[in-house]
């Protein structure tokens, strides 16, 4: 008999458009931030989504946080919608890692407090059960008891990381949406980090939605990779069948942007031009036409389909 499992996270043709001010003599602009994605996330999973600045990474984990919501589709986590949710439950089963750590922890209060808040917030913990959660947490982040009462300044980098990663577990969510969160650290310390959120998954059997730009980081730590370009997902697979074999013109030139350390190589020209996308002036048929290295006329006017793979797809015309 089959058995089916729920995704920690669904999401169904999700799409979010803003609308941009022109000023006092331009016209009001729509940018396209979303348009149509959909994939799941298995409990336990590791999904890293990669692309360029603009594509849309960081409003699409907005939207799953249910900080914005979205214009068209669905977003669920295990199971439930996400506009149906009240903000207490949701921040129970979902909880967000932000990119810089100092600017998303109040200066002002102490480590202890700031660990202290989403359990506050919830207004079903004693002094007590409070006290206790933030100690076990501080210590599983590998943070001594005393740095509790220091504030954000007196921490480095890397310990206010890791105090941003006790606030998101310490309500004991099941999900959490890292949006670069290893991007404004050292990358010595980006290594301990890393490998802190790789234990705590283990350990805690977390479901991760990770967005980065570093593609070294996304094969290390994810288990699929969705690579989006213009608001949409391009291509999705395993992590390691998109590394070894990408189908999408663009998924092999983000791969062959990666600087090697080899001297003398220089800086790589992966053949995409000079023209930059724009997320207010979408081209039609296939949005990365404009820049494909092997573009066909009907790439310009054709939407390319879903071809699918094993554990996601690939959208491009020139694919088998």
């Amino acid at each position: 008999m089959s058995t089916t499992t729920t995704p920690a996270i669904e999401l169904r043709s999700v799409g979010k458009t803003f609308r941009v001010a022109g000023g006092v003599l331009g016209k009001d602009r729509r940018v396209v931030a979303v348009d149509g994605v959909s994939f799941a996330v298995p409990p336990g999973g590791v999904l890293g989504v990669v692309g360029e600045s603009g594509c849309g990474k960081s409003t699409l984990a907005r939207l799953i946080l249910g900080l914005l919501e979205p214009d068209s589709g669905d977003i669920a986590v295990e199971g439930q919608r996400i506009v149906d949710m009240d903000r207490k439950a949701r921040a129970r089963l979902i909880q967000p890692v932000f990119q810089d750590p100092f600017s998303s922890l109040n200066p002002l209060t102490r480590i202890r407090d700031i660990v202290a808040m989403p359990l506050q917030a919830q207004g079903t913990f004693s002094r007590a059960e409070i006290a206790r959660r933030v100690d076990e947490m501080l210590s599983r982040v590998g943070l001594p008891g005393e740095m509790g009462n220091r504030l954000p300044a007196e921490l480095s980098g890397g310990q206010r990381q890791r105090v941003a990663i006790a606030r998101a577990l310490v309500l004991r969510p099941r999900i959490v949406v890292c949006d670069e969160p290893t991007s404004a650290l050292d990358v010595s310390v980006q290594a301990q980090i890393l490998n802190l959120l790789a234990e705590l998954r283990r350990d805690l059997g977390l479901t991760y939605l990770f967005i980065s730009h570093n593609l070294a980081v996304v094969e290390h730590v994810a288990s699929e990779v969705a690579v989006m370009y213009l608001g949409r997902i391009v291509e999705k697979k395993p992590t390691q069948a998109l590394f070894h074999d990408p189908e999408h013109p663009y998924t092999k030139a983000l791969l062959a942007s990666v600087l090697t350390p080899e001297p003398g190589l220089g800086v790589p020209d992966v053949g995409l031009g000079d023209v930059m996308p724009d997320p207010a002036n979408i081209p039609p048929g296939c949005r990365f036409h404009p820049r494909c290295p092997i573009a066909e006329p009907r790439c310009a006017t054709e939407t390319p389909p879903l071809r699918p793979r094993p554990g996601g797809g690939v959208e491009c015309l020139l694919v088998p």
